[in-house]
C-alpha cells in the first residue's frame, strides 16, 4: 500500500496505522463502560443528585453528535491522522483528569474532553480505513469493530476488580484507563507526520483532485444510513442500560443479570470481525441488516414471553442484533467512491444517528416507572426492529452517495 516514491521510513506505514487503529479502537468505549461499572460511587464520591446521574448516561450519545460533526471539517484542515491522534490524546487526558477535577463540574468537563476525542475518532475510523486500504475496507472494519467491542467488553469486566486491587479508589479505578490511551497516542504520532494521510497513501496525488461535490443532506442513502445507525444506536443504549434490570425484575439474580448482559456484549467481538468481511463481499447488505433485525424481535419476543427461562438464548440474540453497529460502519466504508465522501457520510450518519438514539433509553425508563411492567417497555423495542430492517436494506442497496437520488 506504500508510495513506491515515498522515504524509506514511510514503507513501515501501513503497519503503523493497522496497529494505531486497533489501539484506537480499544480506547473508544472504556471512558464510558468504566464509568457504568462505579457509576454508583463515582454519584456518591461527588455528591451527584440522580437527575445528574442519569444524564451522564446520555451524554455520551449527545457529545458524539455534537462533536462528531466538525471532523470532516477538521480533518481537511489538518489530516485525519493529526485529529485521531489529537483524538487519543483528548481521551487520555479527560479520563485522567476527571477524577480528580474536583466537584460535579469539572468531573463533566473531562468527561467532555474525553468524549470529544472519541467522537472525533468514531467518524474518522472509517475515513482512515477508507484512505489506506481502499480494497480490505471489509477486513479492516472487520478489525477495528473487534477491537472496539473487545475494549467494551474488557472496561466493562475489569473495572470493577482492577478498583479493588488498586486500593479500591472509584478515582484510580476511572483513571488507570487514561493509560490506554496515552500508548494508543504513539502510532498516530507517527501518522500525523505523514501528510500523505491526507493526499492518499495508495497513489501519492491528492486524494480530493477531481472529487465531485456532495451535498450529503440531498442523498437519500446517507439518510438510510443514519437512520439505520440512530436505531442499532438505540437498541444498544436500550441493552446496555436495561437489560440486567428486566432480567432482575423477572426474578434472576443481579450477579447471573450481569454475566447475561456480559455474554451479549462479548458475541461483539467474534461476530464483529466477521460480519464486515462477510457484508463487503455483497454487493445487497440488506439481507444482513434482515437476519440482524429478526434476531433483535426473536430476543424482545423471548424477553417478553419468558424472559428468565430463556435468558441466555435471548442474551445471545440480542448479541447478534447488536453487531448492527459494524455492519453500518462497513457500509459507510462501501457507500462513498472517495476519502472525501466518506468523511462527509460518516459523520453525517454518526451524528444524526447519535441525535437519533438519545430518546430511546430514556422512553424505556419513562414507560417502566408509568407502567410498572416491562410489557410496553418491550413492545416499544420490538417495533423499533421494523424500520431498522427496512432503512438497512434501503441503506444496503448497492448505490454510492455519489450516484445522486
Amino acid at each position: 500500500m506504500s508510495d513506491p516514491g515515498a522515504r524509506p521510513g514511510a514503507r513501515w506505514l501501513p503497519g503503523i496505522v493497522i496497529a494505531g487503529l486497533v489501539l484506537a479502537a480499544l480506547n473508544l468505549r472504556p471512558a464510558i463502560t468504566s464509568l457504568g461499572a462505579l457509576l454508583e460511587e463515582v454519584r456518591v464520591g461527588l455528591g451527584m443528585s440522580g437527575t445528574v446521574a442519569g444524564l451522564l448516561t446520555s451524554v455520551p450519545a449527545l457529545c458524539f453528535a455534537a462533536f462528531g460533526i466538525a471532523a470532516p471539517r477538521l480533518a481537511k484542515r489538518w489530516g485525519p491522522g493529526a485529529i485521531v491522534c489529537a483524538g487519543m490524546g483528548a481521551i487520555a487526558v479527560g479520563v485522567a483528569v476527571r477524577p480528580f477535577a474536583g466537584g460535579t463540574g469539572g468531573f463533566l468537563a473531562a468527561s467532555a474532553l474525553a468524549l470529544a476525542g472519541i467522537a472525533v475518532s468514531n467518524v474518522l475510523m472509517p475515513v482512515v480505513i477508507k484512505t489506506w486500504f481502499p480494497d480490505r475496507v471489509g477486513s479492516m472494519t472487520g478489525l477495528y469493530s473487534m477491537a472496539l467491542a473487545l475494549g467494551t467488553s474488557l472496561a466493562a469486566a475489569l473495572t470493577v476488580p482492577m478498583t479493588a486491587a488498586l486500593g479500591g479508589s472509584w478515582r484510580t479505578g476511572l483513571a488507570v484507563w487514561a493509560a490506554l490511551a496515552a500508548v494508543a497516542v504513539l502510532p498516530w504520532l507517527a501518522v500525523a507526520r505523514q501528510r500523505r494521510i491526507a493526499a492518499g497513501p495508495a497513489t501519492g496525488g491528492p486524494a480530493r483532485s477531481a472529487e465531485p461535490s456532495v451535498r450529503i443532506t440531498s442523498s437519500p442513502t446517507a439518510w438510510a444510513l443514519a437512520v439505520f445507525f440512530g436505531l442499532q444506536a438505540t437498541g444498544a443504549y436500550i441493552t446496555m442500560g436495561w437489560m440486567p434490570q428486566i432480567f432482575r425484575d423477572a426474578g434472576v439474580s443481579a450477579g447471573t443479570a450481569g454475566v447475561l448482559l456480559a455474554v451479549t456484549m462479548a458475541m461483539g467481538v467474534p461476530l464483529s470481525f466477521v460480519l464486515p468481511r462477510l457484508a463487503s463481499r455483497m454487493r445487497h447488505q440488506g439481507p444482513l441488516a434482515v437476519v440482524l433485525g429478526l434476531c433483535g424481535l426473536a430476543g424482545y419476543t423471548g424477553l417478553w414471553l419468558a424472559p428468565a427461562a430463556g435468558a441466555w438464548a435471548w442474551a445471545l440474540l440480542m448479541g447478534i442484533s447488536n453487531c448492527a453497529f459494524p455492519l453500518a460502519l462497513t457500509m459507510i466504508g462501501m457507500r462513498s467512491s472517495s476519502s472525501a465522501g466518506v468523511v462527509k457520510l460518516s459523520a453525517f450518519a454518526q451524528s444524526v444517528g447519535y441525535l437519533i438514539s438519545i430518546p430511546g433509553p430514556v422512553l424505556v425508563g419513562t414507560l417502566y416507572q408509568h407502567t410498572g411492567g416491562w410489557g410496553l417497555p418491550i413492545a416499544l423495542m420490538a417495533g423499533l426492529m421494523v424500520p431498522q430492517i427496512v432503512v438497512g436494506v434501503l441503506a444496503g442497496r448497492d448505490r454510492r452517495i455519489e450516484d445522486g437520488g
